[in-house]
C-alpha cells in the first residue's frame, strides 16, 4: 500500500518548493519561515532533504555511478554492449531551493506556478552542461528491430500486459524481478525493496492515508480553503473549492495538451518538435500567461487570507499528533527508509 497521492502533496508541499520541478532546499537555503512539518522529518534523511545542494548532487552522482556500473554488468550477461550511463547529477536537479520561490510575486509574475516555465529552463533547453547525451544510442541504433527489443527489454524488462496495468489513479507496483537489468541494479544495492509498499508497513501507510483524507477535510482546513475560495470568486475566478485545485487545473490542461499530440514521429511540424510527442507551442505559450494569470490571483488571495500560516499551523498541529500516537512505527519505517537510501 503506497502514500496516496494527497498524502504525498502534503508531506512534499513541507518538503521541497516543487515535488516535480525543483530541487529540495537544503536547510541553510530554505527561507528562515518555512519549517520542517512533523511528519515529513521521518522523511527528509532518506531522501536528502537533510543535505546542503552540494551533497546531494554528491550523493545522486555516486549512486548513479554505481548503478549504471551494475547494469553494465548485468546487460554484458545478457549478451549486450553497454556503456554505464552516468549523467550530471545537475540535470536531475536542475534549481536550487533558493531559486525555487513561488510565494514571491517576482517569481510568480514570471513563472506562475512553475508548470510551463520555470527556472533553469531555458538552459535545458539551449543544450548547456545539462544536456542528455545517451550513451548508448549509436551502439542500439546499429541493432536490428528485434534487436533493439531485447536489448530494452533485457534493459527494463517486458512491457505489462494491459490487464496488468492499474486502474487509473492507481500507482503501478514495482517489482524489481520484472524491472530487466535496472531492477537487478537496484536489488542489488539493497534499494530494490520500498518500505512504503512492505506487509510490515502497511497499516501503517494505511493510517498515514486515512490521517491525510480526514485532515483535508477537517473543519480547520476546509474553512481555511473557503476564504481563499471566495476571494478567488471575487477576483473572477470561481469554480476552486480548494487551494490546490487552482494548480492542479493548469496541470490537467497541460497534461491535455499532451495527450493531444498523437503518435510520435507524425511529421506534423506545429505539433511536434525534433520527432517528440510536444505539444503546438503557441498552446503551451497561452496557457503558461494564463498559468500565470491565475497564480498572481491566487497569490494575491493567499496573502489577503493569510493561507500559508493558518494552514501550516493545522497541519502541523495535526501531524504531531499523528506522530505522537504512531512513534515507534514511524521510527521502525525511517530506519528502513535510511538503509535503502
Amino acid at each position: 500500500m503506497r502514500l496516496s497521492s494527497r498524502a504525498i502533496t502534503a508531506l512534499t508541499t513541507t518538503m521541497c518548493a516543487s515535488a516535480l520541478l525543483a530541487g529540495c532546499a537544503s536547510p541553510e537555503e530554505a527561507p528562515a519561515d518555512q519549517k520542517e512539518s512533523p511528519l515529513s522529518a521521518f522523511f527528509a534523511s532518506a531522501y536528502g532533504g537533510d543535505l546542503s545542494q552540494e551533497e546531494q548532487e554528491k550523493k545522486f552522482a555516486e549512486d548513479e555511478r554505481e548503478r549504471e556500473e551494475l547494469v553494465a554488468q548485468c546487460m554484458s550477461e545478457e549478451g549486450f554492449e553497454y556503456s554505464p550511463n552516468v549523467q550530471s547529477a545537475s540535470m536531475s536537479m536542475p534549481v536550487s531551493g533558493d531559486e525555487w520561490d513561488p510565494d514571491s510575486r517576482e517569481w510568480v509574475a514570471q513563472y506562475g506556478y512553475g508548470m510551463i516555465n520555470y527556472p533553469g529552463r531555458d538552459d535545458m533547453e539551449s543544450g548547456g552542461e545539462g544536456e542528455y547525451v545517451d550513451a548508448n544510442a549509436d551502439y542500439v541504433a546499429s541493432l536490428s528491430e528485434s534487436e533493439q527489443q531485447a536489448f530494452n527489454e533485457a534493459l527494463h524488462g517486458p512491457m505489462p500486459d494491459p490487464e496488468d496495468m492499474p486502474a487509473e489513479g492507481e500507482p503501478m507496483e514495482w517489482d524489481w524481478t520484472t524491472a530487466g537489468c535496472y531492477g537487478w541494479a537496484e536489488n542489488e544495492r539493497g534499494t530494490a525493496e520500498d518500505p512504503s509498499t512492505s506487509d510490515e508497513h502497511k497499516p501503517l501507510m494505511d493510517a498515514m492515508n486515512t490521517f491525510y483524507e480526514t485532515m483535508m477535510t477537517s473543519p480547520e482546513l476546509t474553512g481555511i480553503d473557503a476564504e481563499w475560495s471566495s476571494c478567488m470568486a471575487d477576483a473572477g475566478h470561481p469554480g476552486f473549492s480548494a487551494q490546490m485545485d487552482a494548480q492542479t487545473s493548469i496541470n490537467e490542461e497541460m497534461n491535455k495538451l499532451y495527450e493531444s499530440t498523437g503518435e510520435i514521429g507524425t511529421t506534423d511540424d506545429t505539433a511536434m518538435t525534433g520527432g517528440m510527442g510536444m505539444p503546438n507551442q503557441a498552446e503551451m505559450d497561452a496557457l503558461g500567461e494564463k498559468e500565470i494569470e491565475l497564480a498572481l490571483v491566487d497569490l494575491d488571495c493567499r496573502e489577503e487570507t493569510d493561507y500559508r500560516q493558518k494552514q501550516q499551523e493545522v497541519q502541523f498541529a495535526q501531524e504531531q499528533q499523528f506522530v505522537d500516537d504512531h512513534k515507534t512505527e514511524l521510527e521502525a519505517f525511517r530506519a528502513d527508509l535510511e538503509q535503502g537510501s
